[in-house]
């Protein structure tokens, strides 16, 4: 579906339909929530709602995309800011955690959907692709403003999407996390922070090479 002209009205009913569907998922649940009922809320046609948005999925790929936009917006200041790898990594995971916070009470609803293999809807599908490479790319802008990385560049090169899994994990947790404001996976991101710079600073060491290049050949063999 061809999206349409980007003018500032548009992408005004553009997000009203979007935090108004996500507003009816919360309340109503997912698959009780129909397109019409959507548009009915918003205030716009049926056919407006289509116009925008084919289906219930493409609505809520577009909040992973606002979320992606989000967290990068997010992350600029600490990406400005530090220069070493651990730093940089823990600011841009905090924020990644910052910007979900909000939608943390009803995450589980959107879990149940996005853990089926085959829904569109997971962070690994396909129509899951724009979100998933803006995200890599965050952690590639992590990896590539880090002065204080020795990488061997093969490593360098997959460590971004190894990241990416890792703020995954992350993601998972907070999912179940339901303590006050998300505190435990605040304290998740600032605990295991470090450890990776550890392993990641150890892949240089004479014992450690022969086992990181190994890593690179499972990651090209599993993506190919």
């Amino acid at each position: 579906m061809s999206e349409p002209k980007a003018t500032g009205r548009s992408e005004q009913t553009r997000e009203l339909i979007v935090q108004t569907a996500l507003r009816l998922f919360r309340q109503h649940g997912y698959e009780a929530t129909t397109m019409r009922a959507i548009a009915k809320e918003a205030g716009v046609s049926v056919g407006n709602a289509y116009y925008y948005f084919g289906s219930k999925e493409e609505l809520i790929q577009s909040y992973y995309d606002e979320l992606q936009v989000s967290h990068m917006a997010t992350s600029r200041a600490v990406l400005a800011a530090e220069t070493n790898f651990a730093p940089r990594l823990l600011g841009v995971l905090r924020a990644r955690v910052d910007t979900m916070v909000p939608y943390h009470e009803f995450a589980g609803k959107f879990f149940k959907l996005a853990a089926e293999p085959t829904s569109p809807l997971s962070p690994f599908s396909a129509e899951s692709g724009p979100a998933r490479s803006a995200a890599v790319a965050i952690y590639r802008e992590v990896v590539d403003g880090s002065r204080d990385l020795r990488l061997d560049p093969d490593f360098r090169q997959e460590l971004p999407e190894l990241l990416w899994l890792y703020s995954m994990g992350i993601v998972l947790y907070w999912v179940h996390d339901d303590s006050p404001g998300c505190r435990k996976t605040y304290l998740l991101v600032d605990r295991t922070v470090p450890l990776v710079q550890k392993m990641v600073s150890m892949s240089r060491l004479p014992g450690f090479r022969s086992v990181t290049r190994e890593l690179v050949d499972i990651i090209r063999s599993v993506r190919a």
